[in-house]
């Protein structure tokens, strides 16, 4: 065998001769990328994404597939002027790719969770599964279950045929199903005990999910709370008719029973200096919730008999309700307000009137649309363009002055700004008031460890690996980001226990890793072809308790799921995630240069290719809208098969890989031996067994 002397990247090499610089670079452990290229075909060089620079002359770039090694050559694999190069032809290829790498719905998820996979495990019968599947990426099925508000059902694309999946109410079933089996939560274990001490400040759904996480790693965790149980807003801010005690208390104890030490009715900054615990464990993590209450901001706003909406949904919560009265006025117009008005009605056991007052259109109205249809179908009422200007006592009553608003040009949120109508205050006689008008986050422990703060007074965080300014500190949930949903804050919470890992590791703290997720396009835009064929199938209706139970207790209303029945439901996904996904050499390279699928097509310019899938074939489908010409598919028939089964269609930008005469693969010679799905570096091709629709 006779070898040759080069040079990569100013790493010496001795390589047989005759090896192309690709191979050379592998074996000196470089990972060129290439999507045409496979090593039993011959080289083809149409994808050009392998250039690398071969010095001396010109210094030119050169495809290493195909490009042969010779003695006292000088390569380099890896610079900027090559990043660039490769970022410019995967750009191009993914502007005329039409595809979905994971499904919309996991997109939309804050916490990324894997919904697809886990509908695929109930249409099975594999519930624990698919509890597991859901941990992976968030620890509380069950509690998610019953209060996310559902962007994933925003998008799925299940709304093109009829309705969108339930996927909310599987969770729950999911969970559910796993405490009739198993009695309790089925959790993994916890890694060996790696000797490192991590501080949690706050028991909320951030702080347990932080915790959870690195417990799964083998770290120490001790989290300080300062009420006498877990929860924080999920226990304290959520009425127990939405989320009942023994769920969370459930889901809660089981992050508690892999080894995470708990500590109630510690007040870190008080009871405890937070400075002490940076000293004593060898990262901390902030993760304290919204405290704080927006202000009603009007005279009055201090009378007895006027309550913050999260005091008073913290009272029910502790079984220490206020006497609210017979007449009870909500002012506000997101969730809080939605709950503090539900829950006064069932304190007040159907003899209480609860109104909710809110100064914009019902169009504006942050609420969830489910939540505000369950509390008027329970008898609250909503006035809205009503807004509160002062609060007077009188007797046993508080007299509220009212005006009327109007809407005006949109504000900084982009919502219409409301303002008063001139001329038409009028004045109401309550028993009470909850004012829900929002969180606010409370900064006293950021300040005492001398972290940068928002206006608002959230903690500053890398976006990307949530540490503070200083080394070792990190902050999650509501007090980084603001009052914000339960399920970015358990997403976050992961994510923030991810770089406490890597920091502990001593590892770069890089944060958990983002993968390049190309897109076929907003709901409303797709083609229509892509849901031609399905079957309307209507949704699960979920079972609710009677109205009469509704109004008085706090009694869960929602039944849950019969098993037959969510596995109905599950059978209605589109499985619109791509089969390749987690081995699709386009994704992988789009992440690792950060493609960027717009840079080239729609939106910006040109035109992308269309939706076109035949599945004829019983053992190969082609996805035609998801190739991209390397001709992988095209060589490997011809050379291994010496068949012509698949070929070049068209010229110039309408070229396409496709059955030749405008046939059917099955209408060829291809006798479904697979070695075209073998080399092709998306989901182009793929084996028909793999079956997703789209």
């Amino acid at each position: 065998m006779s070898l040759v002397t080069i040079s990569i990247n100013n790493q010496t090499l001795r390589v047989e001769a005759g090896s192309s610089i690709l191979q050379a670079a592998r074996q000196g452990g470089f990972d060129i990328p290439t999507f045409c290229h496979a090593d039993h075909l011959k080289p083809f060089t149409s994808c050009f994404i392998c250039v690398v620079k071969v010095h001396g002359g010109r210094d030119m770039l050169v495809p290493a597939c195909s490009t042969t090694v010779r003695e006292g050559m000088i390569v380099t694999v890896e610079d900027p002027e090559l990043d660039a190069s490769r970022r410019m032809c995967i750009d191009l290829l993914l502007s005329d790719h039409c595809g979905d790498c994971q499904s919309p719905c996991q997109s939309a998820c804050p916490a990324n969770i894997d919904i697809e996979g886990f509908l695929a495990l109930i249409q099975e019968g594999k519930t624990a599964e698919a509890a597991q599947r859901i941990r992976e990426q968030a620890p509380f099925p069950g509690i998610l279950g019953r209060i996310c508000p559902r962007p994933c059902e925003e998008v799925c694309r299940r709304r093109r045929v009829d309705e969108p999946i339930a996927i909310c109410s599987m969770k729950r079933h999911i969970a559910d199903a796993e405490l009739q089996q198993f009695g309790s939560p089925k959790l993994p274990p916890p890694g060996s005990l790696t000797g490192k001490r991590v501080a949690i400040v706050g028991a909320g759904p951030a702080g347990m999910s932080a915790a959870y996480y690195l417990r799964l790693q083998g770290h120490g965790v001790q989290v300080f709370e300062q009420h006498p149980a877990g929860g924080g807003m999920l226990r304290y801010g959520i009425p127990y008719y939405r989320l009942p005690e023994e769920v969370l208390k459930a889901e809660f104890d089981a992050v508690a029973d892999l080894g995470v030490e708990l500590r109630f009715g510690v007040r870190v900054g008080t009871d405890l200096a937070v400075k002490a615990l940076e000293q004593d464990f060898d990262a901390l993590i902030l993760g304290i919730g919204a405290q704080g209450a927006v202000p009603l901001g009007i005279p009055g706003a201090e009378l007895p008999g006027v309550w913050p909406g999260i005091a008073y949904l913290e009272a029910v919560a502790q079984r220490n309700p206020p006497e609210l009265g017979d007449r009870v006025a909500v002012i506000g117009g997101g969730n809080t307000a939605i709950d503090c008005a539900r829950t006064a009605l069932r304190e007040g056991k159907g003899r209480t009137q609860v109104s909710i007052l809110y100064r914009r259109s019902r169009h504006e109205m942050p609420a969830e649309d489910a939540e505000i249809a369950e509390a008027l179908h329970e008898g609250v009422r909503i006035e809205y363009l009503t807004a509160p200007q002062e609060i007077l006592r009188e007797g046993d009553r508080l007299i509220l002055t009212l005006s009327r608003m109007e809407l005006t040009a949109q504000d900084a949120s982009g919502r219409c700004s409301p303002v008063p109508v001139p001329g038409s205050e009028y004045r109401v006689r309550v028993s009470a008031v909850l004012a829900a008008l929002g969180q606010q986050v409370l900064p006293d422990l950021a300040r005492d460890l001398g972290l940068e703060t928002t206006r608002s007074g959230a903690v500053k965080t890398d976006p990307r690996t949530f540490q503070t300014g200083r080394p070792g500190i990190f902050a999650c949930g509501d007090c980084q980001s603001g009052a914000d949903t339960v399920v970015r804050a358990v997403g976050n919470g992961r994510k923030t226990a991810y770089s406490v890992h890597q920091y502990l590791s001593g590892l770069p703290l890089t944060g958990e890793p983002v993968l390049f997720n190309s897109s076929m396009g907003p709901l409303e835009d797709l083609d229509a072809e892509l849901f031609a064929g399905y079957t309307q199938a209507e949704r699960v209706r979920i079972p609710v308790i009677r109205d009469e139970e509704r109004r008085t207790t706090d009694k869960e209303v929602e039944t849950g799921v019969e098993p037959a029945l969510a596995v109905k439901e599950a059978a209605r996904c589109l499985s619109c995630g791509c089969d390749a996904r987690k081995d699709c050499k386009l994704r992988r390279y789009a992440t690792r240069y950060q493609g960027d699928q717009g840079r080239f097509g729609p939106p910006v310019s040109g035109k992308r290719r269309a939706y076109s899938l035949d599945e004829s074939h019983e053992k190969i489908k082609i996805a035609v809208h998801k190739c991209i010409n390397c001709g992988a598919c095209v060589r490997a028939c011809a050379e291994i098969k010496g068949l012509t089964v698949l070929t070049y269609i068209n010229r110039g930008f309408t070229t396409r890989i496709h059955v030749p005469f405008g046939r059917s693969l099955v209408d060829t010679a291809c006798d479904g031996c697979g070695e075209c799905t073998k080399v092709c570096p998306t989901a182009g091709i793929m084996p028909r067994q793999a079956g997703t629709a789209l």
